[in-house]
């Protein structure tokens, strides 16, 4: 069976980061874009950074441009973008795709531990599902990551705890969090 630690993903500069590197660390994995509605989360994600970093937070930043061509700009201009706004210390790691064919081996384990569970309820949940239904009708019957910001939370262990999708409130994301410190 495999481990989260077994899959690398690749850095800005093309070398791999091995997520083994991050063995005993609580972790998100998150993809993200910076033309996105929830583009905004990336200020509680760095807030988080800043709270719980030194007691073995770590969060793995992976842009992708697969939801409506939301991150179209190369990695050097999305992590200028991400600093000068949101002033982020995470690193990112390069623009990949999370879906499909050319997906990143550690979305498959990711996706095979923690499937689509819904988007909760609210204005924004009722959107994404009226969105979804037109792009994909049996969104709701697979695990693909349907949006941006979707976050994987993995605990000290190496076993993937929660999938928040990114209308969850990210209180909730930091309480899940906090609770695995």
């Amino acid at each position: 069976m495999p481990s989260i630690y077994d899959y690398s993903v690749p850095k800005r500069d093309g070398s791999e980061f091995s997520l083994a590197e991050n063995k005993g660390k609580v972790m998100i994995i998150v993809n993200t874009a910076t033309g996105c509605g929830f583009t905004p989360q990336y200020e509680p994600l760095e807030k988080m950074y800043e709270a719980y970093h030194d007691k073995g937070l770590e969060i793995i930043d992976i842009p992708c441009n697969q939801f409506a061509g939301q991150a179209p700009e190369s990695d050097e201009e999305i992590h200028e973008f991400c600093t000068l706004k949101y002033n982020t210390q995470f690193e990112q790691m390069k623009k990949s795709d999370i879906n499909g064919e050319n997906a990143l081996p550690v979305y498959g384990y990711l996706k095979s531990q923690k499937g689509f569970e819904g988007f909760g309820k609210g204005p924004k949940a009722m959107a994404m599902g009226v969105m979804l239904k037109k792009i994909d009708k049996d969104y709701l019957n697979n695990p693909e990551i349907k949006w941006n910001f979707t976050k994987f939370v993995i605990d000290r262990e190496g076993n993937v705890v929660a999938r928040f999708e990114p209308t969850a409130d990210m209180k909730e994301v930091e309480d899940c969090v906090a609770g695995l410190l």
